[in-house]
């Protein structure tokens, strides 16, 4: 399987999105938006970011290994 290392996040504090690389060997459970500043943390249940505001699931995820 080939993993998708970029994804599309979106703020959800303004909309704003941005296509981000995503850490092959970790999660990233803090994301600041490039555009309001706003400091982004998972939702509940979530492992990171990327999982809850990415259009791809982070690595970990998307290889079945979890975080």
């Amino acid at each position: 399987m080939k993993l998708i290392l970029y994804s599309n996040i979106t703020c959800p504090d303004c909309g704003f999105f941005s296509k981000e690389e995503m850490p092959t060997d970790s999660c990233q459970f803090f994301w600041q938006c490039p555009e309001c500043k706003s400091i982004i943390k998972p939702e509940r249940g979530d492992c990171c970011v990327f999982c809850s505001y990415g259009d791809t699931p982070c690595p970990p995820v998307q290889q079945g290994t979890g975080c």
